[in-house]
Parts: C-alpha cells; structure tokens; sequence
C-alpha cells in the first residue's frame, strides 16, 4: 500500500519468501551448495541448521529451483511431526505408487525395489524435510534404515533435513547417535553480519527499484541492522513496518524516532542502565508510600486513601507493563494498523466503543473469532467483520499475524 508513495515498483520486503528477492550471503551460498552437492553425489543425509528467521526455507525452495526435473524426483515434507510409518505413506504418495501392505518391514522391502527401479532409470530420489526440529526421536531413529536403500556405491534416497538448533541437539543424544554418524553433508545458515545486512536492504530496495539512501538513512539502516540481531526475517519485519508508519506519517525516509517506536512495539528495545535505575528508585518510592499508608491507619483506609492507593497501583501496573515489553516476541505489524493510525481521532470521537483489534493466531477462524467476539456468529456478522476488514477476501481464509477490527455491534 505504501508502494506508490515510496516510488516503488512492488513491495521489497514482503513475509513470504521470493526467489526475485533472493539474497544469498556466504553462509547461505554454502548451505545452497551443499544440498546440491549432497544430492549429486548422492550421500544419503544431508542437514541444513539455523536459527528461527535466518532463511532455512528460502533456500530450499532456492534448491528446488535448479532441479532437473527430469532426473530428479523432490518429496517435500512440511509437517514433520510424523510417525515413521506415515512418512512411509508419504514417500510412496510422492512416488506415485499404492501402499500395498500396512507393515512397516514389508513397506520399506516394497519401497526398496521401487528405489532401485527409479535408479536405473536415472532418477534421483531426494526427500526434504523441514523444520526437522519437531520430527520425533523415534521416527529420526527409524529414519536410519532409509540409509540402508542402496547400492555398492549410491544411496537410493537422499534426505535433507532443515530444522532449528534444537535438532542438534536431538542429533547429539545417545538414542540418535547411529543417525548422527550417517549425515554426510552438513551446514550451517548464520545471522547476517552488519555489513551483510546492510547488503540485504539493499538488495531488496534494489530490486523494488528504489536506492536504499533515498528511504533509509545510513544512521538509520545500521541501527536497524542491529536491533534486527541479523536475522532477515526480523530484518523485513522492521523495515516493512518503518515504511507503513513513515507513510502514514507522510514522511520521505525512516527517521530513528520512526525506527524507535517501531523497535519499543515489538519489544526489541532494551532499557539502559540510566532508565532501569529510574524504574528500580520508583519501585522503591512506590513500596515506602505503601508502607506509610498502611502505617497511618492499618485497620481502615479512608477514601482519599483509597485514592492513593488506587493510584500506586496503576503506577505499578505501568512499570511492569513496560518492564514485561522487552521480553514480548517479534510480531509484524502488518498493513491494516495504518487503517488505526489514519483513523485513530475520527473512531474515538464519533463512536463511544473504539474498535476492537485482535492479532489473530496459529489456528483460528473468521467465525470462532466472530464467536467469542460477539457471542454468536451467522453469515451477517461475518459479512459485517469482512466490510471492516477489506483485507479478509475469503472468510475461510484469515492470516496469522494479521490484526483484524471488530466493528460494534448494532
């Protein structure tokens, strides 16, 4: 929505992974070259590591790219909370072929003769498995006799795992130790350094056809950098939420008072010494105004006292609040807050019940959300809550770490 304003052909830092965007630092040349080679030479396990955010799923669909579609037969695997028997399933669903058995002996046998057909053929077989991390001990030991399917010289299938640290740390247990032997190809996909990550803006602001000097100031890009730790996804999430509220503010470039106010809402700005003395002394004050209240009349508090009281309260509450923000995760602000910000005065002066926005969560529905809203969901409701959010085309269809407005209820 901000495209115009900035002069941009199309929006550079969108959530959802695009190859035209696609910016490759040396860790993620090597994690590329390394599910390349590993699949060539056929080594069996490969594994891809990296932190939450750092790229892990751009470069496999990177890697998907530049298969030989011919000779190269992709099972991709997204959910990976799985038995080893349905991973079976959907390796022989991938292949094309019926599951003529429901043993797990007799599948793997089956499969094995389907593997060394797709061999003479010169097919190479490669089964992907992302976000490993959530993949059970159990199916990972089981996954083992996978590495059995070969010939004298080649594996049958080629496994790539891509998953967080903590699959390491799976891989580095007793039970697993026999698999961890067996990864043949292993990389790791870190955090962008300062210099990367200015690259990466760059790049992104290059592609939408735009200079990163022309929206982004140095001062403020290597802050921005910082703050984001390197990894990109938080990268696009600061930057995209920088050019919403610079464009709603109608300013040509991010300022650091943008980039702050940004940072303070997702809670990625930590107090400083100065700030965290400040809030210890006023927990103090707070405590020893408490102690004299209850001092001067601790069997009855009258209503001025009351009052006082009352009001340490919510000064308490507010300094929790704030101290509790630094913790809070990384969520996007997404587009539909502009709708807030643009409207915020109009809303509260021409309604007695300001809007209600709620950030909607890994699993929820349109009409569950309607439901506890409202206390009850039909199709005139749902059409209502669609009207006041022109984002929702579907109704089936809502996205996770959207903001969706409930209108009141007439």
């Amino acid at each position: 929505m901000y495209t115009g304003f900035f002069h941009m052909q199309k929006e550079p830092f969108r959530m959802t992974p695009d190859p035209e965007f696609l910016y490759l630092s040396p860790s993620h040349k090597e994690a590329l070259a390394s599910i390349i080679y590993g699949v060539k030479q056929r080594k069996g396990f490969i594994a891809v590591v990296g932190e939450v955010g750092v790229g892990k799923t751009t470069i496999l669909r990177s890697f998907l790219k530049t298969v030989d579609k011919e000779h190269v037969k992709v099972i991709y695997v997204f959910n990976a909370d799985v038995s080893f028997k349905a991973l079976l399933r959907t390796i022989y669903q991938g292949l094309g072929t019926p599951v003529e058995t429901d043993d797990v002996n007799e599948m793997l046998n089956q499969l094995y003769h389907i593997l060394i057909q797709h061999y003479k053929n010169g097919i190479n077989v490669v089964l992907i498995i992302d976000e490993a991390q959530n993949m059970s001990r159990q199916t990972l030991e089981h996954l083992r006799m996978l590495s059995n399917l070969e010939t004298s010289t080649d594996k049958l299938i080629q496994i790539v795992f891509s998953g967080q640290p903590e699959f390491e740390l799976h891989l580095d247990s007793y039970e697993l130790r026999q698999l961890h032997q067996r990864i043949a190809v292993k990389s790791t996909i870190r955090p962008l350094t300062m210099e990367e990550g200015m690259d990466y803006v760059k790049h992104r602001l290059a592609k939408a056809s735009v200079g990163v000097g022309t929206v982004f100031p140095e001062r403020v890009l290597k802050q921005l950098v910082k703050q984001s730790q390197g990894i990109p996804r938080t990268i696009n999430i600061l930057c995209d939420n920088c050019l919403i509220t610079s464009f709603g503010y109608k300013q040509q470039k991010v300022n650091l008072s943008v980039l702050k106010e940004i940072s303070s809402d997702l809670g990625m700005v930590k107090p400083t010494k100065r700030e965290a003395f400040f809030v210890s002394l006023m927990l103090v004050v707070i405590g020893v105004l408490c102690f004299m209240i209850y001092r001067q009349n601790p069997q009855r508090v009258p209503g001025d006292e009351i009052k006082s009281v009352q009001s340490v309260e919510h000064l308490t509450a507010q300094v929790a609040k704030t101290e509790s923000s630094v913790n809070s995760p990384v969520l996007p602000r997404k587009s539909s807050e502009v709708t807030e910000f643009a409207e915020a005065q109009s809303v509260a002066k021409d309604d007695e019940k300001p809007l209600r926005r709620k950030l909607i969560r890994k699993g929820d529905t349109l009409a569950n959300l309607v439901k506890d809203h409202y206390g009850t969901v039909d199709s005139r409701l749902i059409e209502k809550v669609k009207q006041n959010n022109p984002w929702i085309k579907n109704a089936n269809v809502i996205l996770e770490g959207e903001r969706i407005i409930f209108p009141p209820q007439e």
